[in-house]
């Protein structure tokens, strides 16, 4: 039985505690609630900055409010870009709980709308940063939504804008793109790509951690809308030349082709269009052949589209008229020991039957009539080596070279084309000399209704004499006669220029050109064409570039309302059975 144990006679019980001891005790707990309390001040109220800061890094944001990318229209006012919402989906990965039956059974759902594997989806998920990742950018809108519904943790959505292009390849070259960050890449979406995007706006929020928003903090700055561009294109007009032109370049099993559309009033292009081209909303495995703005970026000899020129010296400085005899026998002439030859050999002709006929002999003598520097100033004044002042990425500016240093056979072969350099997009350009009394104009891609002011080349006499032989190079006995078109009246120069390769020209290998424009009395429009590499069988400018001139100038015409200035003579065919 245990003994019992009284504890109040204890005698550490029943000692008398100092008096100090309590109080120092008490006072110790007074000074650390003094402390707290004094700690509490300094970081709420002396220095609540640092702590502030370190709050705000951890659960503020500022969220862009993005801003609307304005629109690109065509001369019409039809949508060429525009933006469209789209979602955005990105993940807080350790959020997303792999292992939980319910979440792992919606995961090959959501690979499904993200149109990618489920095992590229778990990699994303498994990113080395734990705490945000993109899943996948600019999906349908609708698409967004089904994922949200899905009801994933940590899975999340953002709303963003992606570019659509309605008229798709057809006008790629011009248009342009974006890429995910809704910045120009390429085209009118680069050059006008600060007016376009506007100015963002931001908002500031208070998030927990599951990435939700909690409050806003201060005043949100709206965001500043981007404004429309409209162009001087003509989406109508810019389908029928790119279709037209593919088809030709898919016939004749060419490299590549482009077109040029001029208004030979304004200046404005109305089409400028290449293939192969791409569609700039799906810019998957993209090469630069399909990305290169031919007309604008390639340059190369022009060939007997340079001929009208030299003849417009000749007759301005009244060394020629058109009636004037040239003897093109025997099919060629020697200079300086090179030999420039014809396909055929023309005898005697006429000046306007050396346009006609597109005889290299026939313009090499009257072209050596003159001096270089007489052909350059007139090469110069209609383009020819000046970067045209067009705002466009990548426009190049050809070569001519300073007459100083031009040989006798060099300035032979430059008076037909050969020797210097432009592009399509100059050929266009230069002929609006012979379509404005001869002034050559300033061309633009932005919608004018004001007629441009021309700078002087040629006299309006020249100019009208030159359309006259224009018309007869493109009618019968000339080489351009396949640009002859239903109801209107065209004029114009084919070229066929043999490619360079290296130091020398490559075998086989030609461009071919045809540059015109109609009605011929009073040109409304210009129309210049490319064919590069044709080998189907034919490569003269006039078999295989004239007849994209034919269509395109026959359907712009009609577009445009310019009534027929040529009778059009009803055809009737019947069909009649033979006998049996």
């Amino acid at each position: 039985m245990s003994r019992s144990v009284c504890y109040g006679s204890s005698p550490l019980l029943t000692s008398r505690t100092p008096l100090w001891r309590s109080k120092f005790i008490v006072a110790l707990l007074a000074l650390g609630f003094v402390g707290l309390a004094a700690r509490a001040a300094y970081v709420q109220v002396v220095a609540n900055d640092f702590f502030l800061r370190q709050g705000e890094v951890r659960f503020a944001r500022t969220l862009e409010l993005p801003a609307h990318r304005g629109r690109i229209l065509d001369r019409n006012g039809l949508l060429l870009a525009s933006s469209v919402p789209a979602a955005s989906i990105w993940a807080i990965p350790e959020d997303v709980e792999q292992d939980d039956p319910e979440v792992r059974a919606k995961l090959p759902k959501l690979a499904q709308l993200l149109g990618m594997s489920l095992a590229d989806l778990q990699r994303k998920l498994a990113d080395e940063d734990k705490t945000f990742v993109w899943i996948k950018r600019q999906l349908d809108w609708d698409v967004g939504q089904q994922i949200v519904a899905l009801d994933l943790k940590g899975i999340y959505l953002r709303k963003e804008y992606k570019r659509q292009y309605p008229e798709g390849e057809a006008a790629a070259h011009i248009v342009g793109f974006t890429n995910v960050e809704d910045q120009g890449q390429e085209g009118m979406e680069l050059i006008f790509n600060q007016d376009l995007a506007g100015k963002p706006g931001s908002r500031r929020v208070i998030k927990d951690r599951m990435g939700r928003i909690v409050e806003g903090v201060g005043e949100d700055v709206p965001p500043v809308d981007g404004r429309d561009i409209q162009l001087s294109i003509d989406s109508k007009v810019q389908f029928f030349a790119y279709q037209k032109l593919r088809d030709q370049v898919q016939e004749h099993k060419a490299k590549a082709g482009s077109v040029v559309v001029l208004d030979a009033h304004t200046g404005e292009v109305l089409a400028l269009a290449n293939y192969p081209s791409y569609v700039p909303d799906d810019r998957r495995n993209l090469t630069g052949e399909q990305l290169r703005n031919r007309a604008l970026t390639d340059v190369f000899e022009p060939g007997s589209t340079m001929k009208p020129f030299t003849i417009g010296l000749a007759l301005e400085t009244g060394r020629v008229r058109p009636d004037t005899i040239i003897d093109t026998n025997p099919g060629r002439i020697t200079i300086t020991g090179s030999t420039i030859s014809d396909t055929h050999n023309y005898g005697v002709l006429t000046v306007q039957g050396v346009i006609q006929k597109s005889s290299n002999v026939g313009t090499t003598k009257i072209a050596m009539q003159m001096s270089p520097r007489e052909m350059w100033e007139t090469f110069s004044a209609a383009g020819f080596g000046q970067k045209p002042q067009l705002a466009f990425p990548g426009v190049v500016s050809g070569r001519l070279r300073p007459y100083k240093t031009w040989r006798p056979i060099e300035q032979a072969t430059m008076s037909y084309g050969y020797g210097l350099s432009a592009s399509l997009f100059q050929m266009a350009r230069s002929y609006t000399v012979f379509a404005n009394g001869g002034r050559v104009i300033p061309a633009t891609l932005l919608k004018s209704s004001t007629p441009a002011v021309g700078v002087p080349v040629f006299s309006e006499h020249t100019a009208d004499e030159i359309r006259k032989m224009l018309q007869m190079a493109a009618g019968p006995g000339g080489t351009g006669q396949k640009a002859q078109t239903v109801g209107y009246s065209v004029g114009g120069k084919s070229g066929t220029a043999r490619k360079q390769q290296g130091k020398g020209y490559a075998s086989g290998k030609y461009r071919s050109w045809f540059t015109g424009m109609a009605p011929i009395d009073k040109p409304r429009i210009i129309v210049a064409v490319m064919i590069d590499e044709p080998s189907n069988g034919q490569v003269y400018g006039g078999l295989v570039a004239a007849p994209v001139f034919s269509v395109v100038v026959q359907q712009t015409l009609r577009l445009m309302g310019v009534p027929p200035d040529m009778d059009v003579k009803p055809q009737i065919v019947a069909d009649v059975e033979e006998p049996l």
